[in-house]
């Protein structure tokens, strides 16, 4: 026994390190990233619903961060915030405004190894939602169905800064925002959907995370909120891997598969990214 001993040290010396740390590596790599959703104007964390127990039923953790609506700025500095209490590595997604703030928060973050736009901005530095907004569209094809007389979409709540919280009329959101959902849904929608600070749409966008970390797009081709013409203008330009769906606005809420199909690419391209690395860092090293 005192012989046997021995031997196994020594045959267990004679495996190449890299098996060892492989075994720990290739458990690292088969977790998942960290899911975080990110709402626009108009909406809150449950839009998110038929997506999340999608993704939760993978295996996913999933985070629906509260958007403030507050303003570009201080929406972004709160998704910064929330994003340093995640660990490893994350797909950071963002419907319509939203779009605008992951564009902004995931600037210098290296977790974030993924951005997923779905129907949404996604602003290069010094653009603005109202810049973005006000390009007329090809002819023969509509408007944003939010142009037009601002007293007509809109219902204004003064705000003691001086500045207005934004309601889409009542009358307005089911046709323009839910225009592929039961009526009776868009009416609820419309009933429970949270405001944006009007100043929101003058504030400029700052370094863009698209220019540094890989993007997907998921193009609405029935949205009448950000026209197909001005969401592909921004996919292409992001250089992003792109999906379209014949779905509105609230796509992650009429076609939420095709919202998990597109998150589960930007995993896929991830896992791949760090199976690459793993075998380009762990040469074998013999003892």
């Amino acid at each position: 026994m005192k012989r046997v001993i021995p031997l196994l040290i020594i045959a267990l010396l004679a495996i190449p390190v890299s098996v060892v740390f492989a075994s720990s590596r290739s458990h690292e790599n088969s977790a998942k990233p960290s899911v975080v959703l990110v709402h626009g104007a108009w909406a809150d964390g449950s839009s998110w619903n038929r997506v999340i127990s999608r993704m939760q039923d993978e295996g996913f953790v999933v985070f629906a961060v509260a958007n403030p609506l507050r303003g570009l700025a201080s929406d972004s500095a709160y998704l910064v915030s929330f994003l340093k209490t995640i660990t490893g590595p994350i797909i950071l997604v963002g419907h319509s405004y939203g779009g605008a703030v992951i564009t902004n928060a995931a600037t210098g973050n290296a977790n974030v190894k993924a951005l997923v736009f779905i129907d949404a901005f996604a602003p290069d530095e010094g653009e603005s939602l109202a810049s973005l907004s006000s390009v007329p569209p090809p002819p023969g094809q509509p408007a944003s169905c939010l142009s037009g007389d601002p007293t007509q979409v809109f219902n204004f709540v003064p705000l003691p800064n001086q500045d207005l919280d934004l309601y889409v009329k009542p009358s307005l959101f089911p046709s323009c925002f839910a225009n592929d959902l039961p009526e009776q849904k868009g009416a609820t929608l419309a009933s429970t959907a949270r405001p944006l600070a009007f100043s929101t749409f003058a504030d400029k966008s700052g370094a863009p995370a698209w220019k540094t970390i890989p993007s997907w797009y998921l193009v609405g081709t029935v949205d009448k909120v950000i026209p197909p013409f001005a969401q592909l203008f921004m996919a292409q330009r992001i250089n992003a891997h792109i999906e379209q769906v014949r779905g509105s606005h609230l796509v992650m809420i009429s076609h939420p598969d095709a919202v998990v199909d597109l998150i589960d690419q930007a995993n896929q391209s991830i896992q791949e990214d760090l199976n690459t690395g793993s075998q380009e860092t762990l040469a074998p090293v013999n003892l």
